[in-house]
């Protein structure tokens, strides 16, 4: 890849229990792509990363959740994992800053169990919008349109289902992110 997204710096917001290669995919494509990458958590040195359901790798953290904002970044990535997104959702600061990056219109990337966490930031009403299977139901009661796609994308939005999406949602974010402010779902 070119180096197509040289001067952007892009957020990838996890703690804890996130889907390795959902978190170090992304990272990879959006740094090859020239972008300047911080994973961003709630908390300390470094977050533990899972393979499925075994545990993999520990990934350092850049910035903590307490010392950064929206407005340093040009872009937002979520991993998902069960117990990552699960985790941000009912963190009322992780919660603020998805909500801030789709109030200045900055494109996301969301894959597998991520979208709990733009659910609880109430960004996905009215959004047509991809995840892992079991949140189908979850998404249709907060107002998306869930389709079963490799990857979608909505007004900046990307959302891909799992793992094996990887290469089209790497793809994709680095499409988007290269475009950069983007419609909101509602205008």
């Amino acid at each position: 890849m070119a180096q197509e997204l040289a001067g952007k710096t892009i957020a990838i917001l996890a703690t804890d229990g996130f889907e390795q290669v959902e978190l170090t995919e992304p990272r990879r494509a959006l740094m090859e792509a020239g972008a300047r990458v911080h994973v961003v958590a709630p908390h300390g040195r470094s977050i533990q990363g899972m393979q499925h359901r075994d545990k993999g790798d520990a990934v350092s953290v850049d910035k903590t959740l307490d010392s950064v904002a929206a407005a340093q970044y040009d872009a937002l990535v979520l991993p998902g994992g069960v117990a990552n997104p699960d985790e941000l959702r009912i963190n009322k600061g992780a919660v603020k800053f998805v909500r801030d990056f789709f109030d200045a219109k900055k494109p996301v990337g969301a894959i597998c169990h991520a979208p709990w966490s733009l659910i609880e930031a109430d960004v996905v009403r009215g959004r047509t919008m991809t995840s892992w299977p079991s949140l189908r139901t979850d998404l249709t009661n907060a107002g998306a349109n869930w389709v079963d796609r490799e990857v979608v994308t909505d007004h900046g939005l990307v959302t891909s289902r799992k793992p094996d999406d990887l290469p089209a949602f790497c793809k994709k974010i680095v499409e988007e992110f290269r475009e950069g402010r983007h419609a909101s779902a509602a205008e």
